[in-house]
């Protein structure tokens, strides 16, 4: 059964089944579009990538719509712990050391052995967390309050006693067995386990958010909580190695009642809190240049395509047919005047001028898949360009945006062929002659010519040391979960629940209610796709700059789960719809629920849903899987030949659709490195994706990616290649995390006669009992140069 129309066969009872609406068990969206739909006309998305979407928008994504009435449920439990020590006044009115002690009791009540009055206080300690909204008259107030709550309860030790907490319910084989043996799987059901990630996930997404205006104290404690949550120090693990665990165990289904969605944006923002984001990132690598001697990065990748515009998408066949029809229309036409021409060939196709200059050339431009004209693409000329004023105009940088780059392969390929012609022979693998030569190549040989460095124990490498001996599982079971969330997943009765912090007690017994729970489940759905994108784009980024051969294990491993075929399952559907998909009830959203009275909501206000152009996660989740999905192909020939035989071209090029430029880039790029393999006919057929793809994706030296010259295109190589990468891995991590060394090729030799001789040797049973026998076979019947043996 597939509940809420986009998950990976999500099994509930009959009852639930029955009360489901019919739109919830398809996919559940409104406003649908059809894929050639006002393509051409589309407006340019703006969106800023970046770490997080807006503090607002991760709060409220914490919480299903479902868990709605619990948000009165932890104020009245607060209540009945504060009231009885202060009567007369509100929580916003006290003084810090009144704040400070109300702070301890809730922590003292914590340890306590009745399971009731454990998860009263946890409700308690979670209203304080969540602000103390109900004294708040707006959502910056209920903020503000959240960001002092919240390192109060870090300052006094809430955070430890919760771990000892999270690690006790995962533990708790009752409430496992009784969950293994449900058959449908509720809010109910992991209601400890939901209050306990609640607040762990709002002290981590909270702490994390610098704050000009923070307080000294404030600082040094963010900066101490930051270096133990990436540490070992809570049950001797990284709190996100615990939190991969619960993801394996929900996955085997011995917890189905894990609130996966909670477990998965704690693992995020943890990572994210911990390891950095994408300005850490640069940060580091800069860092990590400069102190190996390199010359500073030509360009900050984020910035740049920042700077970059959107392509408008390859026209799609209805979109030809009406350009043809068009074309005959205008056959009787004059012949186009001697000036026009010369004006159009005096154009340079490659120059990044303003798209406006077109405007008006509506029948050619809106198919190009660049506001820039191409002459060998077009059969008409184009209009002399109608001014605008200055105001209009947005100055962009001419040329392409991208420093070419150089790897090691293509200097020992470049070097051989030129010696090769001019000279007559070649040097092997001499990559120290390099006269005449560039300077990208100066400074690759310098990197690779640079000694590996010392183990530096940073967060990074702790969380890899933690989550090495279990890697593989934890990437599969992510793969699935990602599976079962993705919008087109068929219904399998053998895929995980992932709706068991989503699905109600008593399932709806109206139209509206059932209306709800559709734009929940699937709401629900997205926002696990978006965390796993995040996590693992985070972790593949991390280890390749703490060391490339970590990055290639996850990457393996990801492979070999069939991450690619996934994401481009993932990318097999209507993308448009999934962007600009209006899955969320912004009066429902936390923190504005709790603060402003609730409208009555209706069917027709659900389907409207919201006014924004897109959706923030959606194309936040869509861009994370495809440079994942560059990551694990780059360079990698066996991969790209994936790509090809899984038919990637015609799914890669329907995503082109979206008008966003981060976008565009990462898929063209994963449309370059196969164009190789696609043939003559698709290239000379998508000329316009080809264009686009020499404007916006960065050149390399000797990479003819445009022609199919290239001599890696070798089939029976590909297995071989996976086959070393493996050999690299297991000998760089066996050397590195192997204590016992039980690799016999890395321990160290005894020459020594004496102490070899002088060795104690088990012999088995059976050698004893055949000793004679052996003796007269090796020993006394094989003649013995004692003359040899003595020199």
């Amino acid at each position: 059964m597939d509940v809420g129309g986009n998950g990976g066969g999500l099994p509930v009872n009959n009852k639930q089944r029955a009360m489901l609406p019919n739109k919830s068990r398809g996919e559940f969206t409104r406003n649908p579009r059809k894929d050639s739909e006002g393509l051409s006309e589309s407006p340019d998305l703006e969106f800023e990538y970046s770490d997080t979407d807006k503090w607002a928008a991760e709060l409220s994504e914490l919480y299903s719509y479902t868990e709605g009435p619990e948000f009165a449920l932890n104020r009245k439990c607060f209540e009945e712990e504060f009231r009885p020590h202060v009567s007369d006044k509100k929580w916003t009115e006290l003084d810090a050391a009144q704040h400070r002690a109300h702070a301890m009791r809730l922590l003292d009540s914590l340890e306590v052995i009745a399971r009731e009055k454990r998860l009263k206080v946890a409700r308690a300690i979670l209203y304080m967390a969540q602000g103390t909204f109900a004294e708040c008259s707006s959502e910056a107030e209920v903020q503000h309050w959240m960001r002092y709550n919240i390192f109060l309860l870090l300052d006094v030790g809430t955070f430890s006693a919760l771990v000892e907490l999270l690690n006790m319910e995962i533990d708790n084989s009752a409430a496992c067995s009784s969950a293994v043996r449900k058959p449908a799987i509720s809010l109910a059901d992991s209601t400890d386990l939901r209050v306990l990630l609640n607040i762990m996930y709002l002290m981590v997404e909270t702490i994390q958010q610098d704050d000009p205006a923070d307080k000294p104290e404030w600082k040094i404690i963010r900066e101490t909580f930051r270096a133990e949550l990436g540490s070992p120090l809570f049950n001797n693990e990284p709190i996100s190695v615990m939190l991969f665990g619960m993801v394996t165990k929900f996955c085997s289904g011995h917890a189905p009642h894990f609130p996966m969605k909670k477990v998965l944006l704690l693992l995020w923002k943890s990572i994210l809190f911990t390891l950095g984001g994408f300005e850490q990132l640069q940060s580091i690598k800069v860092h990590k240049r400069d102190e190996l001697g390199l010359p500073p990065l030509p360009e900050d990748s984020i910035r740049v395509i920042r700077s970059m515009r959107a392509a408008s998408p390859p026209a799609s066949a209805s979109d030809l047919i009406e350009q043809q029809q068009k074309r005959a229309r205008r056959e009787h036409k004059a012949l186009i005047k001697q000036d026009n021409l010369d004006a159009f060939n005096e154009k340079d196709p490659y120059k990044a001028d303003d798209s406006r200059e077109d405007e008006d050339d509506n029948d050619d431009n809106d198919n190009s898949i660049e506001a820039e004209t191409f002459p060998l693409e077009r059969d008409e000329v184009m209009p002399p360009p109608i001014p605008h004023p200055p105001s209009e105009r947005v100055s962009f940088p001419k040329g392409l945006p991208w420093a070419p780059k150089v790897r090691e392969k293509d200097i020992e390929n470049f070097l051989e062929s030129s010696r090769s012609k001019f000279i007559g022979y070649t040097l092997g693998s001499d990559t120290d002659t390099v006269v005449g030569l560039p300077r990208p190549i100066h400074e690759s040989i310098k990197t690779l010519k640079q000694g590996e460095e010392e183990v530096e124990m940073c967060s990074t490498e702790l969380l890899y040391q933690g989550i090495l001996p279990s890697l593989p599982q934890y990437m599969i079971a992510l793969l699935k979960i990602l599976l079962a969330a993705a919008p087109t997943s068929k219904a399998k009765t053998d895929s995980i629940n992932i709706l068991a912090d989503v699905l109600p007690e008593e399932m709806p017994t109206t139209v509206l209610q059932s209306m709800k729970l559709g734009v929940d489940v699937n709401r629900h759905k997205e926002i696990i796709v978006k965390a796993i994108s995040a996590i693992l784009l985070l972790l593949l980024k991390h280890f390749k700059l703490n060391h490339i051969y970590q990055f290639e294990y996850m990457a393996q491993h990801l492979v070999f789960a069939n991450c690619i075929p996934l994401i481009l399952k993932f990318f097999n559907q209507n993308i448009m719809s999934y962007i600009t998909a209006k899955n969320s009830i912004s009066v429902l959203d936390f923190p504005y629920c709790v603060v402003h009275e609730l409208p009555e909501l209706t069917a027709e206000s659900l389907e409207a849903g919201d006014n924004n152009q897109f959706c923030w996660r959606n194309l936040f989740s869509c861009i994370n899987l495809l440079r994942i999905l560059n990551k694990l192909t780059k360079w990698k020939h066996s991969r790209t030949m994936m790509l090809v035989v899984f038919k990637s071209a015609p799914i890669l090029k329907r995503a082109l659709k979206v008008k966003q430029a981060m976008m565009q880039l990462y898929v063209l790029k994963l449309l370059k490195v196969q164009t190789k393999y696609l043939g003559r006919q698709w290239r000379k057929s998508n000329m316009k994706t080809m264009s686009a793809i020499y404007q916006k994706v960065r050149h390399r030296l000797n990479d003819d990616w445009a022609y199919g010259n290239d001599l890696d295109a070798r089939p029976w190589d590909f297995q071989a290649e996976e086959c070393a990468l493996r050999a690299n891995i297991e000998r760089f991590n066996s050397r590195r995390y192997d204590k016992s060394h039980s690799n016999p090729d890395f321990l160290p030799v005894d020459n020594c006669l004496q102490s070899v001789l002088g060795q104690r040797v088990d012999l088995p049973e059976d050698f004893q009992m055949n000793y004679d026998l052996w003796l007269e076979r090796e020993v006394f019947s094989k003649p013995i140069s004692w003359e040899e043996l003595l020199q």
